[in-house]
């Protein structure tokens, strides 16, 4: 075991209940495939980083997909939302020992292995790290002691749960790594042509 970890927080992969604000315009077996390009490349930048790895499934664990059960550790999300769904995972992982621990999105195609190396070197100096996302929430949060109040009385999935954490966060020190899109909307595909090209629209 190393004292590093990533969390990868992911939706099953299956048609209608993915994507479902970007399938009101495309359609839903689009936006499947875009869904599974973004896993692919979540997949494909976190195993160039070298640490412990996890995914947290949102229905069932999955043993045939793209997440090697040799790499991760395969879980089942629990808790009445998506801040305890969190805070449940950190809680699991800081007792069993790890020291930093980072939470990825799974719908960014800007994330690159050196957002997640800098966001793990940033907790050397910093109690927290958040990766900002452009809509006003986050796509990347890393600790290295479990910080519960910021998963409490949160509007999940607004533009204002950024600025709420921030806000839990103020007698805390917190790096903040550049911003960057994810891809929930239309407005946020146009800007990718990799994707744009591999949907039938």
């Amino acid at each position: 075991m190393t004292k590093n970890l990533i969390l990868i927080f992911t939706r099953n992969p299956e048609l209608g209940k993915c994507k479902t604000r970007l399938a009101k315009t495309i359609g839903d077996e689009n936006a499947l495939t875009v869904y599974k390009m973004l896993l692919q490349h979540t997949a494909d930048v976190v195993e160039q980083i070298n640490c412990d790895k996890a995914v947290y499934y949102s229905v069932k664990v999955r043993t045939d997909d793209i997440w090697d059960n040799s790499i991760y550790k395969k879980h089942q999300q629990s808790g009445s939302d998506l801040g305890f769904r969190m805070q449940n995972a950190f809680s699991k992982s800081f007792n069993a020992g790890y020291e930093k621990i980072l939470i990825v999105g799974s719908d960014l195609y800007d994330l690159k292995p050196v957002h997640i190396t800098k966001a793990f070197e940033s907790l050397d100096n910093y109690d927290v790290t958040i990766g900002p996302a452009e809509d006003g929430g986050y796509y990347l949060l890393g600790m290295k002691s479990l910080q519960p109040n910021i998963f409490e009385n949160k509007n999940w999935g607004t533009e204002t749960v950024r600025k709420d954490t921030l806000n839990d966060l103020k007698n805390k020190s917190v790096f903040q790594l550049e911003e960057l899109n994810d891809i929930d909307l239309y407005e946020d595909l146009k800007k990718y042509d990799q994707l744009l090209n591999c949907i039938n629209f």
